[in-house]
C-alpha cells in the first residue's frame, strides 16, 4: 500500500475529504466517542474553512489512508508561530506503512517554510509506538514544561 499523495485539504472538493472525515470519525471513536459521521464532516468543513486548523490528508487517489489536524498558533516570544500536532490517525490496515511519517514530513516542512518556531506535539506516554515515530522523525520529550489541562 503506496502512499500517492500527501497534501493538505483546503476544500470540500478535495477527492479525499469524504475519506479524511470517515477516518477523523473513525479516530474518534477510538478513543470513545460515538460515531458522528456528519458532524464530523461539518465540523471539518468549518475548520478548513475558517484556517483555524490545518487538516491533512494521506492516501492514494483514490483513499485516503491516514489524516492529521494541525492547529497554528502565535508564539509572542519568537514574533512567529508555532504548530502543534493535534490528532494523527492511520488506518489500521496502513500502519507500518509510512503513512504517518509522510503525514509529519509535509507538514514540518509546511511549518518551517512559513516561518513557524516550533512545531510540537503530545500523545499518551503508553503510545510506545507513536512516541519512537516521533523520536525518529526528531521530536524530543520536553521535561522543562507543564502540561496542565482545564476541561470546560
Amino acid at each position: 500500500m503506496a502512499t500517492e499523495t500527501v497534501h493538505r485539504l483546503t476544500a470540500t472538493d478535495d477527492t479525499l475529504f469524504g475519506d479524511a472525515a470517515a477516518l477523523f470519525d473513525e479516530y474518534r471513536q477510538y478513543y470513545g466517542a460515538n460515531p458522528a459521521p456528519e458532524a464530523v464532516a461539518e465540523w471539518m468543513l468549518e475548520q478548513v474553512m475558517s484556517s483555524r486548523t490545518r487538516i491533512y490528508v494521506a492516501g492514494t487517489a483514490a483513499e485516503a489512508y491516514g489524516i492529521c489536524s494541525i492547529a497554528v498558533v502565535p508564539a509572542a516570544l519568537t514574533l512567529r508561530t508555532a504548530w502543534l500536532v493535534r490528532d494523527l490517525y492511520v488506518a489500521p490496515q496502513a500502519r507500518q506503512k509510512g503513512v504517518a511519517k509522510a503525514l509529519l514530513e509535509l507538514i514540518a516542512h509546511d511549518a518551517r517554510t512559513s516561518g513557524a518556531h516550533r512545531l510540537s506535539l503530545q500523545t499518551e506516554t503508553t503510545n510506545v509506538r507513536a512516541i519512537e515515530l516521533y523520536a525518529k522523525s526528531g521530536y524530543s520529550v520536553l521535561t522543562d514544561v507543564a502540561l496542565m489541562d482545564h476541561v470546560l
